[in-house]
């Protein structure tokens, strides 16, 4: 077993310990939100939004992006468990402005490996094989936080199985501070 594997086990034995009575919380949220935000391991939802088990619906991708699927869970998150207001939530300083849709392809056409960081962007270190199927993908990269955030909430707003009613918010989280910042035109 790896460590990191080890780590994850132990870490949740520790925590079903002392599960306690959350194991009886209901199905739908408690606080009846939902929060569309970003992978990034920099960000905790549960922390920046005061969050506790059973109080929201967290969907996090790269970028927080209003993609297909992350529209498939906030309409479930309506229509089935009676969610009535959406947070879309970018960050600052967020890895997916740093590359654009040709970029990845390129990459991966290069190498499946995993790329470095560099001052000149992302970077093929690895030896192939790769593959061209990323050319089929629509990497939902970002070129400005605050217009990202604009089109996401509007893509939802506009989306035909959105109702009208759902307010939906538009925020960038900065990584260097730990605020919210409201984008006041989403």
């Amino acid at each position: 077993m790896s460590t990191i594997l080890n780590e994850v086990l132990e870490a949740n034995r520790q925590y079903a310990a002392e599960f306690g009575e959350k194991g009886k919380l209901a199905l739908p949220p408690a606080r009846r939100f939902a929060v569309l935000t970003c992978m990034d391991a920099r960000m905790d939802p549960a922390k920046f939004a005061g969050l506790a088990e059973g109080d929201a619906h967290v969907i996090r991708n790269a970028g927080g992006r209003a993609s297909d699927d992350a529209i498939r869970s906030l309409v479930i998150s309506y229509k089935l468990l009676g969610t009535q207001e959406w947070f879309v939530i970018h960050h600052t300083n967020c890895g997916m402005e740093f590359f654009t849709n040709d970029v990845m392809r390129g990459l991966l056409a290069n190498s499946l490996e995993t790329a470095a960081l560099t001052a000149e962007g992302f970077q093929d270190v690895g030896t192939g094989p790769g593959s061209r199927a990323g050319e089929f993908i629509e990497w939902l990269t970002i070129k400005e936080q605050t217009q990202s955030v604009k089109d996401d909430v509007q893509r939802i707003r506009e989306h035909p199985l959105v109702p009208g009613n759902i307010p939906i918010h538009g925020y960038i989280y900065d990584v260097a501070t730990g605020l919210l910042q409201e984008v006041v035109s989403a």
